[in-house]
């Protein structure tokens, strides 16, 4: 029988990849931004650079619902 430990578990391993991912976009953004107004052809590599950190999210998620379904 599960206990408190594994809804916990899983909220940090969500919680922990969508912290990181806000704090590399934060700072991301703005550089991209400022990229983009001085040179227009690079906003396909920049949405690019700012999608990257979206995977965080995306593994948190899967080890949240890993840890949650193998009980």
């Amino acid at each position: 029988m599960a206990g408190w430990e594994v809804p916990i578990g899983a909220a940090i391993a969500f919680g922990a990849g969508a912290i990181g991912t806000a704090i590399a976009q934060s700072r991301i953004g703005p550089a991209g931004a400022g990229t983009v107004a001085e040179n227009p052809e690079l906003v396909g590599p920049m949405i690019i650079l700012l999608a990257i950190p979206e995977t965080l999210v995306i593994l948190g998620f899967v080890v949240a619902a890993m840890i949650i379904f193998m009980i």
